[in-house]
């Protein structure tokens, strides 16, 4: 009796763990259900996400954590379709943090890709209010639709700027590589990904040997500090400088999943549907956007790409110039 009361009492360890290793991986994998905290933010409103975006970032996210290629607790999306520039001239807010565990999410604005006007070849350039043009091609400055995974963040000097009337400030720009699949399978040759959207503009050398950041010659650039949360970009996804820091701080040696929409099918549906004078059957639109842009196209490398090879070689960037001293106040 005493062997059969120790097998029993083995037998009910082994299923106590066997439960709970089962219970720890059912409580590890987010649900396929949309929480109902998480439908109170669902919609076409202001601050909101659509169906659709929600549905394709929550499913990459789910695909990833159970590829074990990520860990992260939040994730992120993105809604192109919408606008960057609201009719009262604020700045729209289409991108999404949500971190589900915690029953978080945030809407913040981004910029989309300015894209490019050649004379006499193509004209595929975005006004900063709606995105009409998409696309994967290098050199394009497109914005690509589809599923990214955040990589590897770089730091850089930029420059100096003047921060107040006595005081000047170093502009160092974090930038967070995507890594993408599919038709963003191009995004690093690209160098697409994230960054506050601020540059310095009109920059000269000024003589500061002191600095940590003095090249050979004792020389450190100095300029303007343009901040653009409404403008565009060239292709990557911009933040505002406030929100910056925080979405490099939860993708810092912890990736995580971006999905922007529109991909290329839900472009080309729309454009389709549009010719045929008919609604997107399955396929959303900001309607407002889509409005004022009329019909989207998509950009396919294989067609644009010989296209900007053409150009390039018909109109040769001059030599690259000097940059100039600053001028002694």
């Amino acid at each position: 009796m005493r062997p059969r009361s120790l097998s029993l009492t083995r037998f009910g360890l082994i299923g106590m763990v066997i439960a709970f290793s089962a219970l720890r991986s059912a409580s590890a994998e987010p649900s396929s259900e949309v929480p109902a905290w998480l439908k109170s933010h669902v919609g076409e409103g202001e601050g909101q996400i659509a169906g659709p975006v929600l549905q394709r970032a929550r499913a990459l996210y789910r695909r990833k954590i159970s590829e074990g290629a990520i860990r992260n607790a939040c994730y992120f999306a993105m809604d192109a379709t919408r606008p960057n520039i609201l009719g009262d001239g604020s700045v729209g807010r289409r991108f999404y943090i949500v971190c589900e565990g915690e029953q978080s999410f945030r809407a913040i604005s981004a910029g989309h890709g300015s894209g490019r006007d050649l004379p006499g070849v193509a004209d595929f350039a975005n006004g900063r209010q709606c995105a009409k043009n998409f696309g994967n091609a290098m050199d394009s400055e497109l914005t690509t639709g589809g599923a990214y995974v955040t990589a590897e963040t770089k730091t850089s000097f930029k420059g100096y700027y003047l921060a107040s009337a006595d005081r000047d400030a170093a502009l160092v720009r974090s930038f967070v590589q995507f890594d993408g699949e599919g038709e963003t399978a191009n995004a690093r040759p690209r160098a697409i990904g994230g960054h506050a959207a601020v540059v310095l503009k009109g920059v000269c050398l000024r003589k500061d040997p002191q600095s940590p950041y003095a090249d050979q010659g004792g020389y450190v650039p100095f300029g303007k500090r343009a901040d653009y949360p409404g403008g565009r970009s060239n292709g990557c996804t911009s933040w505002s400088p406030e929100d910056a820091p925080q979405l490099l701080a939860m993708v810092k040696e912890d990736p995580t999943t971006l999905y922007i929409y529109p991909d290329a099918a839900d472009v080309s549906a729309v454009a389709r549907a549009v010719a045929a004078g008919r609604p997107a059957s399955g396929a959303y639109w900001n309607a407002s956007c889509l409005k004022q842009i009329r019909s989207p196209k998509f950009w396919a490398k294989e067609t644009l790409e010989p296209l900007l090879a053409a150009y390039k070689n018909s109109h040769p960037a001059p030599p690259p110039r000097p940059t100039p001293l600053c001028r002694e106040p």
